[in-house]
């Protein structure tokens, strides 16, 4: 089960990547840097849902517990993920990186995590698994 939920987790980051260069070239210079980001978080999270609801037949938790630990599971793949390459791929410092998830400060990226995290079991209540 674990390792189907990191061959999902792949799936997600990829489909992530993606939605990251295409709000930075499409939507950024619309509606300004901050406004695209707290926007991605829930276009983010409508993708990450869909592939939830697709993919998680075939990862196959059996309860509640599973699916939330899938989510973790994806939660701590994505932060590593993501602050590993924001501060060695692109350069970025711990406190640019940290200020994404400052709700004080309108950025969303903390509620998009969370719903990394129960996005597992939403699609498992959604389709009627258990």
């Amino acid at each position: 089960m674990y390792l189907r939920g990191f061959a999902v987790w792949i799936c997600i980051a990829l489909v992530e990547m993606v939605h990251g260069i295409l709000r930075a070239k499409l939507l950024t210079p619309r509606v300004g840097d901050l406004r695209s980001r707290q926007i991605a978080v829930f276009t983010g999270s409508f993708l990450i849902f869909i592939i939830s609801y697709f993919t998680i037949l075939w990862i196959g938790p059996q309860n509640a517990g599973d699916a939330f630990y899938i989510g973790l599971l994806w939660f701590v793949c994505m932060m590593v993920f993501e602050l590993s390459v924001g501060r060695f791929a692109f350069g970025f410092t711990w406190k640019w990186l940290f200020n994404d998830f400052n709700l004080f400060k309108g950025r969303l990226l903390a509620l998009g995590m969370a719903f990394l995290v129960i996005a597992p079991y939403v699609a498992c209540r959604i389709r009627n698994l258990w």
